[in-house]
């Protein structure tokens, strides 16, 4: 409700940065720039997507964009000038496979790449990781995805009520921090900022003896 400009303003001349911008109402140095619900993805263009990223460089220590899904031309855009790339994917062959076209355009059809720099580094997110369902064999695990892909492991989300819950509350899960997932999306963080942390709820949860007595989860 509070977006009036987004990144086509921008672009466009519309709109300067400044106002474009939206300060997080619960992190001081958090803020968001919308992309654009009305106009079609092709309003942007290389040239358009440099300018902002480079005064956004001048004043942001990290600048993350929020790629669409699939391989067109919004997800080309969002990669194109990246420095590191968070691949996330399910565990779920159809979704490995995309991910897997994501690394090959990563490694082909960034500017890095066209410039013969050193490579896009990559991470692999896995969400919506489910122990039992891997267990049972109707979900991949870790290990499978990692050894399709072939990228460092940064992270693992377990499928989590809190999910559904915050996104119907609008609050980002990773502010949930009794939640697993929200420990989850935490842990992922600092590894990405280079701190060591052990993954977890990777295994099937043992249950107690009055859980297995009464049938409890």
């Amino acid at each position: 409700r509070r977006v009036v400009y987004d990144f086509v303003n921008v672009v466009n001349g519309e709109a300067n940065l400044q106002q474009a911008l939206i300060k997080d109402k619960r992190l001081e140095n958090l803020y968001v720039l919308a992309a654009s619900q009305t106009r079609d993805k092709d309003a942007l263009t290389v040239e358009g997507v440099e300018k902002v990223l480079m005064e956004l460089k001048e004043q942001f220590e990290f600048v993350v964009c929020d790629s669409p899904a699939g391989i067109e031309k919004g997800a080309h855009l969002a990669m194109y000038f990246a420095d590191e790339a968070i691949v996330v994917t399910n565990p779920e062959v159809s979704s490995v496979r995309d991910s897997d076209r994501m690394l090959g355009l990563l490694a082909s059809k960034s500017r890095r790449a066209e410039r013969g720099e050193d490579p896009i580094k990559e991470h692999l997110l896995i969400t919506r990781y489910h122990p039992e369902r891997v267990e049972k064999g109707e979900m991949l695990g870790v290990e499978d995805v990692k050894d399709i892909l072939s990228v460092t492991l940064l992270g693992v989300i377990p499928e989590s009520q809190a999910v559904l819950k915050a996104s119907n509350q609008g609050v980002p899960v990773i502010l949930d921090d009794q939640s697993d997932a929200g420990q989850a999306y935490s842990d992922t963080v600092d590894r990405l900022l280079g701190k060591e942390k052990a993954h977890r709820f990777l295994d099937v949860e043992k249950k107690g003896f009055f859980e297995r007595l009464f049938g409890g989860r």
